[in-house]
C-alpha cells in the first residue's frame, strides 16, 4: 500500500513539474514572440533644441511712392507742334517737353502789347499837359487806368502763351509718352508721367496698438521680391494723427533712399519696424509643435536603455507637454517643457507614441528661417 502512495505521490510531483516546466516554457515563448514582434523603428528629422536672438519687430505690407511724382498735362487746349522729350529719360526742372502751337496767341500778345505802349504814350502826354493845367485830373485818372487795363490784358495774354509751352515741374525720370506732333490736347489730357524716383515713401498702417510703439526717426527695413534677400532701409518720417475708423489702423510714413533707382513707385514691399530690446528665446520649427485641444506636445529622443532583438540600441521617442511663447516665421519660442541641447523631433511625429524606437535621418528637415519666402515650385 506504501509502496503505491509513493509511486502516486511521485507521478502527481512529476505532472506538476511537466505543468510548470511548460508554462515557464510558454511564457518564454510568448515573451521571444513579442520581442521579436515589437513595433518597427520610424524614420523621423530631429534638431537640438537652441537659444536664439531675437528682435522685437512690427510688420506690415506697404507701398512705394515718389516723394515726387505727377502725371504732366496741359493746362489749356491746344495743337501738339513740337514734342522734346523721349521716353524713359530724365529731365531737369524746367525742361521743356511739349511745345503747343501758340501763333494766333503770340499775334495777339503783340497787339495787346502794342496797346500798352500806345496807352504809356498818351499817358505821358497828358501827365505834362496837366502839370501845365491844360487838361483836367479826370482826363489824366482815365489815362491811368487805361494804362493799367492795356497792360493786364498784355499780362494775361503773356500768361497764355507761356502756357502753350509745357516744362517739368521738377527733376526726375519720365515714363512712356503717346504724344506725337499734330496731336490735339484737351486741358487735363496726361502727357507723361515724371516721377522723382530718388528718394521714395513707403506708406503702411499698424494697429492703433502699436501705436505706442511707433516714433518718429525709427528705423525700417524694407524687403520686395524683386530682388529676393536684398534689404532696403529708411526712416519713420510720419505718422498720421488720425487712426482709421473702419479698420483702427494708423498709417505711417517712411522714407526709403532709392539713388541707386533699384525701386519703383507703385511697389509693394515688406515693411518691417524694430521695437523694444532684443529678446533671447529656446526655439524649435513650428513642424515640431502638436497641438491638441489638452495643450501642446513635442516628441524629444531619448537613448535607448536596452538592445532590440538584433542587438542594436536605438534612440527611442518620448512625448512631453510644452508652453509656447512668441513666432517668427517658421520658429516658435518655447517657454517650458523642453531645455537647451535636448533632441527634438521635427517631423514624422504622426507615427509616435512613447518608447517607439526611432531613426534619425536630417537629409531632408523642415524650414526653420526667421524670414520665410514663398517658394515656386
Amino acid at each position: 500500500m506504501k509502496k503505491r502512495m509513493a509511486i502516486m505521490l511521485i507521478c502527481v510531483l512529476v505532472l506538476l513539474g511537466a505543468l510548470v516546466g511548460f508554462n515557464l516554457f510558454k511564457a518564454a515563448m510568448i515573451k521571444k514572440f513579442m520581442a521579436a514582434n515589437s513595433a518597427p523603428p520610424v524614420t523621423v528629422s530631429s534638431i537640438k533644441a537652441s537659444y536664439q536672438t531675437w528682435q522685437p519687430q512690427l510688420s506690415a505690407v506697404g507701398s512705394l511712392r515718389a516723394v515726387r511724382g505727377v502725371n504732366v498735362t496741359t493746362e489749356i487746349a491746344g495743337l501738339v507742334r513740337e514734342v522734346h522729350i523721349k521716353s524713359g529719360s530724365h529731365v531737369k526742372a524746367g525742361q521743356v517737353l511739349v511745345q503747343l502751337n501758340a501763333d494766333s496767341d503770340i499775334a495777339q500778345l503783340h497787339a495787346l502789347q502794342a496797346q500798352a505802349d500806345l496807352a504809356q504814350t498818351v499817358y505821358n502826354r497828358d501827365k505834362k499837359q496837366y502839370e501845365l493845367k491844360v487838361i483836367a485830373k479826370a482826363t489824366l485818372d482815365a489815362d491811368e487806368a487805361n494804362l493799367r487795363s492795356t497792360r493786364a490784358q498784355a499780362a494775361q495774354q503773356a500768361a497764355i502763351v507761356e502756357k502753350k509751352t509745357i516744362r517739368a515741374p521738377f527733376s526726375g525720370r519720365l515714363g512712356i509718352t503717346t504724344v506725337n506732333p499734330g496731336q490735339y490736347l484737351n486741358p487735363g489730357d496726361m502727357i507723361v508721367t515724371l516721377q522723382d524716383t530718388d528718394t521714395l515713401y513707403a506708406d503702411f498702417t499698424l494697429p492703433q496698438q502699436d501705436f505706442s510703439k511707433l516714433a518718429i526717426g525709427q528705423t525700417v527695413a524694407l524687403q520686395n521680391n524683386t530682388y529676393a534677400g536684398k534689404t532696403f532701409t529708411g526712416k519713420i518720417t510720419s505718422i498720421n494723427p488720425l487712426v482709421d475708423t473702419a479698420t483702427r489702423n494708423v498709417q505711417v510714413e517712411a522714407e526709403i533712399d532709392n539713388r541707386a533707382g533699384k525701386l519703383l513707385p507703385g511697389m509693394y514691399a515688406t515693411v518691417k519696424v524694430d521695437v523694444g530690446t532684443p529678446q533671447r528665446y529656446l526655439t524649435l520649427p513650428q513642424t515640431a509643435i502638436t497641438y491638441n485641444p489638452y495643450g501642446a506636445t513635442v516628441f524629444i529622443a531619448k537613448p535607448g536603455a536596452k538592445p532590440n532583438a538584433q542587438g542594436k540600441t536605438m534612440p527611442t521617442a518620448q512625448q512631453v507637454f510644452v508652453t509656447t511663447g512668441a513666432t517668427r516665421g517658421d520658429q516658435v519660442a518655447i517657454e517650458k517643457g523642453v531645455t537647451e541641447g535636448e533632441e527634438v523631433i521635427t517631423s514624422g511625429q504622426l507615427k509616435l507614441k512613447n518608447g517607439t524606437p526611432l531613426i534619425i535621418n536630417n537629409s531632408v528637415l523642415p524650414a526653420d528661417s526667421p524670414n520665410p519666402t514663398p517658394q515656386e515650385q
